[in-house]
């Protein structure tokens, strides 16, 4: 019999499950009543914040995600709260000065974050530099994420390699972070037995089961040795979430990875979750395409998310008979530009680049700014050079930059500051602004209208009128 190794679960209902599945719709009064319960399940942690919640909740909901945050923070006494921070890019599409960087890792500690997962969409680790040293300065939980996917160059060494360095950094725990449901069973086992083998940090697995996958993969994963498990609460897993926590859970009962995790509570918190579901299957925020699996998705290597965006910028386009034919540029236009992981913000641009390379009719006849700051390295270094003939054609002779693109960035929060003097209630505000900045600023008026009762753009008419 194997020695005694329960296996620890981080819960992803609270972020990414609801991210996957409705759209990062879920909103703090619907998170809130059944935090006690969940408390008391003895997760791993619970992750909560960070990802697309940040901009849905200001965008969509109208809520302020610091205050989700704090009370999330002031419901979960026992349990360690987890966000995913996407390196010197934070939450947002681009990179940010060392300056935004450091105090946005500062105020996620300090309004509750506890393990802060990191993760650069090249796997360009100077990306991760700033954000891991910040988050070991406030005394936070450094886990830097591996993005996960096929090439030919993404080999057992590659991956080896990579986490290495990652353990040099002074991370305190590593993630394979398998945003697409790539990874297989066997060679989930192989790829954790290679890290464990190599590094001495815990290893974390996170996956979603869009190819259908996932959850034979986590079981052999745990064979393996891997130390904690994503999972969902199951009215919110599976598709393109992940693995339900439940099913795990039973899955490793009575072996030497059982989690210990009280079955009954499990159900009473899935009780709760399920009308938030059915609820959302009804008005079909809920697509019951995202509950299926798709094994193509090991050919395109398109994460779920990336799927819907393309399907919405091609009905926007008029264009949706199209969308077989983008599925096949996108592998095209991922090798141009040098094989990197598809995961936001590299998914976003290949993707919009692909669509634009099938509706001109032409490759690379239309080029977003994105895809020439990618070919001029302003997003850092991809695993493969990039197709030459087409970084020319896109971007001509224009400089291509081999540092870390943050050290071209001047500090921006004394900027930041100024420009949102007059809608500052609190200090987090300027790194709203910061990452959304029209979003905030909309935000910022709507809370002074709920505050006020005035509508700021009537009370700015009303001013020009009278003035002072």
């Amino acid at each position: 019999m194997a020695e005694k190794k329960p296996i620890k679960i981080t819960e992803t209902v609270l972020r990414d499950a609801h991210q996957s599945l409705i759209a990062t719709r879920m909103t703090t009064d619907q998170m809130l009543p059944i935090i006690d319960k969940m408390d008391q399940v003895g997760y791993h942690s619970v992750e909560c914040w960070g990802g697309a919640t940040f901009d849905a909740a200001l965008r969509f909901l109208k809520e302020d995600p610091w205050i989700r945050l704090r009370k999330l923070r002031e419901g979960f006494k026992k349990t360690k709260l987890q966000m995913l921070f996407r390196g010197q890019n934070i939450l947002g599409y681009k990179p940010y000065a060392d300056d935004v960087v450091e105090y946005f890792v500062q105020k996620s500690i300090a309004n509750g974050i506890d393990i802060i997962r990191i993760f650069d969409c090249f796997n360009d680790l100077r990306n991760l530099e700033t954000a891991v040293r910040a988050s070991k300065k406030e005394k936070g939980h450094a886990q830097i994420a591996l993005c996960y996917t096929l090439g030919d160059a993404y080999t057992l060494d590659y991956w080896v390699d990579i986490a290495k360095k990652i353990q040099d950094m002074g991370a305190d725990s590593i993630c394979i972070k398998d945003m697409a449901g790539l990874l297989v069973p066997y060679a989930a086992s192989d790829l954790v037995k290679a890290l464990k083998e190599a590094v001495d940090l815990p290893i974390q697995l996170h996956t979603h089961y869009t190819s259908g996958c996932a959850s034979m993969s986590y079981l052999k994963a745990v064979e393996a040795g891997v130390d904690v498990i994503d999972c969902a609460m199951s009215p919110f897993a599976l598709g393109t979430s992940q693995p339900a926590t439940e099913v795990m859970v039973e899955t490793f009962k009575g072996t030497p990875y059982d989690s210990g995790y009280n079955q009954k509570l499990l159900a009473e918190i899935s009780d709760y979750f399920r009308p938030l579901r059915d609820e959302a299957l009804a008005s079909g925020l809920l697509n019951p395409k995202n509950l299926g699996v798709n094994i193509k998705t090991l050919l395109y290597q398109v994460p779920g998310g990336m799927l819907s965006n393309l399907t919405s910028q091609l009905d926007k386009l008029g264009a949706a008979d199209k969308f077989y034919e983008v599925l096949e540029e996108v592998p095209k236009v991922r090798k141009d530009l040098g094989e990197p992981p598809l995961v936001t913000p590299s998914s976003q641009i290949v993707g919009t680049q692909a669509v634009m390379n099938v509706i001109s009719g032409e490759r690379y006849k239309m080029v977003p700014q994105e895809t020439k700051d990618v070919l001029s390295g302003k997003y850092g270094v991809t695993v493969k050079p990039f197709n030459k003939e087409v970084q020319k054609k896109c971007i001509g002779d224009a400089e291509v930059i081999t540092y870390r693109p943050a050290d071209d960035i001047e500090p921006q929060l004394p900027i930041l500051e100024k420009e949102i003097a007059q809608w500052k209630q609190m200090d987090e505000d300027v790194l709203t602004y910061a990452l959304f900045p029209q979003v905030a600023i909309d935000f910022f008026k709507y809370r002074q209208a709920q505050q006020t009762g005035i509508d700021p753009e009537k009370a700015d008419e009303a001013n020009k009128a009278y003035p002072v």
